[in-house]
């Protein structure tokens, strides 16, 4: 007989039939499979992994079977498979660990690795850099090696205008007595034009100091000489200034007769010795 043939209803007993439903309902109830003890746990310990982006990315097939596990595990059985539930709950937290261990360990290898990418490219960075400071600074050695020639050929060629000679002093340019009557210290009128090309060369390269110095032959006292030479590189000393030559860059010397450059026997070699010396230093 069925349940159903319980259930049919019997005049004048409703309330028994009631009561008879509810029994047989609760004894279903409490008849009805349950997960095992432990298959919440494993079960929460899947899903706090599953909700990890880092686990799902390196654990992915581990995870996979893991919850092919947790599954076999949360499934009922009777009260004579305890020890069956308790081995399936402990596989189920043995493959849980493994997808972690799995899963982290790929992530550090995964950090490594990135990390071995960045200091890579670090070292790319810092070798390009290297490679492009030594490119600039050759570049910028040939551009200073071509500037220098550039100004070493008009330096020469500046010389070259002004006639004067290259010694260990500096340039020498020597201003003959034609520049002053005789025992005079006043420049003749007119222009001269080494002295005007004096004045171009001074202000090209204004960093340069120049010594005057004055000299004479050996007619005369050396008294008589030595101030008369003095006075001539002054006269230049002067001409220089009025042509907006900076006086600071100027020094005047007189040496008389002290320093002939001819001999004092003939008429030339004392004309050779009456003359202004200009000294342009070298620069240091």
């Amino acid at each position: 007989m069925t349940i159903l043939s319980f259930l049919k209803p019997v005049p004048g007993a409703k309330t028994g039939a009631a009561v008879l439903l509810s029994s047989v309902l609760l004894t279903a109830c409490a008849m009805s499979p349950t997960s095992p003890d432990g298959s919440e746990d494993v079960r929460a310990k899947l899903t706090e992994l599953q909700q990890n982006p880092d686990m799902t990315t390196y654990a992915r097939v581990e995870l996979r079977d893991a919850e092919a596990a947790v599954q076999l595990a949360e499934q009922p059985l009777d009260d004579d498979e305890a020890a069956l539930a308790a081995h399936r709950i402990y596989m189920a937290d043995r493959m849980i660990e493994i997808a972690r261990a799995k899963g982290e360990t790929r992530l550090m290898e995964a950090e490594r690795e990135l990390l071995g990418e960045q200091r890579d490219a670090a070292r790319l960075a810092a070798r390009t850099l290297e490679a492009d400071r030594a490119h600039a600074e050759v570049s910028s050695q040939a551009e200073a090696a071509a500037l220098s020639a550039r100004e070493a050929e008009e330096l020469q060629r500046q010389i070259d205008t002004l006639e004067a000679e290259a010694t260990e002093r500096g340039l020498v340019l020597t201003l003959g007595d034609v520049l002053f009557a005789t025992g005079s210290a006043e420049i003749q009128g007119g222009t001269n034009q080494n002295l005007e090309k004096l004045v171009d060369f001074l202000k090209e390269y204004s960093d340069r100091q120049v010594l005057i110095e004055g000299h004479t032959d050996n007619v005369g006292s050396a008294v008589f000489n030595q101030t008369l030479s003095r006075q001539r590189a002054e006269s230049v000393q002067r001409f220089l200034i009025n042509r907006d030559i900076d006086s600071r860059r100027l020094t005047v010397s007189g040496f008389g007769f002290e320093r002939p450059v001819a001999s004092n026997d003939t008429a030339l070699g004392r004309q050779q010795n009456r003359r202004v010396e200009v000294v342009i230093e070298n620069r240091e």
